[in-house]
């Protein structure tokens, strides 16, 4: 087997990990699984670092499952949070799973016929029919309280450095996901359970419970390994995976396919040195010449592009990456009318968010509106009449990015999506004409 471990830790993907790991995936192709839990009917790109650790190991020829937590998703993950979270009702939370398995059947093929296929699970299979004496009996019974509390994440909310303490429910978490992993070990010979690094307390409860469960049976049967990777921050500390407007999401009816280019694009030099080894698949030599590449001229902003290409494609398609690049160059390149026109309505509103608007009746356009009337008395674009003819004898006006004089008439070919005209006045100064 080639070394998964070396290429995840030249990746800065590797935070943890159990002695053993890297001679278990160096011997032999071996079944892994990461959690996902259901919170929302979509995934954003916090989740985007468990889907790229399933591909690598798909890539690296080991057998990945996804795991969606229908039934720990009924419950919530104490761990990293100071609060219980709000439990979902049982329409949301189905709705939540078929969202997350869409969204993951994007990434990994679950109907190939290899021999490491990807597998979608949903732990609420195996734990639906579980009475809580069951539970308690066979499970409950293996792990002492005392090695429960020990956990940080449990430790931390029960000496109220974080919250008001912890419910029962969320005490047994750990446990439930721990039979997770008993489940798919004894089911699939799955060995080794990834997560982010907060996951650390309740993938080991997992281990444990492998061992203390197989404790009759022979040694290699009751041996599982944990690995989990860095939270991923920006270089400044901050949270990574929020914008300006909440998450980045990964589907393009929560952020369109423009803001979430723009987002990777807008990385610091500092981020997109780290990012484009974390979130890209490109092999080290390649990233290492872009690197070299950027700090022999960072105003060209290589890396950035880069990296913005390869996660945009990856994510969305090759062809919602050529929308958003043709999107970004109607602000800072040389764009047509014909581009403009060929925007939908939304991704032309978030290219020009924050830019001054006013409203004109679409009956007025259909009768015509001579240009000095629209810059100025229409809209107050321009402070006046005479303002509004110098800039046009200047030739600085611009409508939908095409040079007009002051005998231009507004019309209803001018629209673009049958409800914008934008105005411009040199290279920066846009105006949006909303037509109602």
């Amino acid at each position: 087997m080639k070394n998964l471990i070396a290429e995840l830790q030249w990746r800065g993907l590797v935070h943890d990990m159990m002695p053993g790991t890297e001679e278990q995936l160096l011997k032999e192709s071996t079944a892994t699984y990461i959690g996902f839990d259901p919170t929302s009917d979509s995934l954003h790109i916090g989740s985007l670092v468990p889907i790229i650790l399933l591909v690598h190991l798909k890539n690296f020829g080991h057998k990945p499952f996804a795991l969606v937590g229908g039934a720990t998703g009924m419950i919530g993950d104490p761990s990293g949070k100071s609060d219980e979270r709000n439990l979902l009702d049982e329409a949301t939370l189905t709705k939540n799973v078929e969202g997350i398995k869409t969204v993951l059947s994007k990434f990994l093929d679950f109907n190939s016929t290899e021999a490491n296929a990807p597998v979608l699970v949903n732990n609420y299979d195996w734990m639906k029919n579980f009475t809580f004496i069951d539970f308690a009996r066979n499970v409950g019974k293996r792990l002492t309280v005392n090695y429960m509390m020990a956990k940080d994440s449990v430790k931390k909310r029960l000496s109220g450095e974080a919250g008001d303490g912890m419910s029962f429910t969320e005490f047994t978490y750990q446990l439930i996901q721990g039979y997770d992993f008993y489940h798919l070990n004894k089911e699939y010979n799955c060995k080794l359970q990834m997560g982010g690094s907060d996951q650390w307390g309740n993938i080991t409860t997992g281990t444990e419970l492998i061992r203390r469960m197989n404790v009759d049976t022979d040694s290699e049967g009751a041996k599982a390994y944990a690995l989990t990777c860095p939270l991923i921050t920006k270089a400044d500390g901050s949270k990574f995976g929020k914008s300006e407007g909440g998450n980045v999401w990964l589907t393009a009816d929560k952020t369109s396919v423009y803001k979430f280019y723009q987002f990777w694009l807008n990385s610091t030099d500092a981020d997109a040195e780290k990012y484009i080894k974390i979130f890209t698949f490109l092999d080290e030599e390649t990233i290492n010449t872009l690197i070299e590449e950027h700090h022999q001229a960072p105003h060209l902003r290589v890396l950035q592009r880069k990296l913005a290409e390869e996660v945009t494609t990856f994510v969305h398609s090759a062809e919602a990456l050529e929308k958003a690049i043709s999107a970004s160059n109607i602000l800072f390149g040389n764009s047509t009318s014909d581009d403009l026109k060929g925007l939908d309505g939304e991704t032309f509103l978030e290219i020009f968010e924050g830019v001054p608007q006013a409203e004109i009746s679409l009956s007025e356009i259909e009768e015509g509106i001579n240009i000095v009337d629209v810059l100025n008395s229409k809209t107050g674009f321009l402070k006046s009449n005479g303002e509004a003819r110098r800039a046009l004898s200047e030739n600085s006006i611009s409508v939908n990015k095409e040079k007009i004089t002051e005998e231009y008439q507004i019309s209803s070919k001018d629209l673009i999506n049958n409800q914008f005209i934008l105005l411009q006045r040199g290279k920066k100064n846009y105006f949006v004409v909303k037509i109602k």
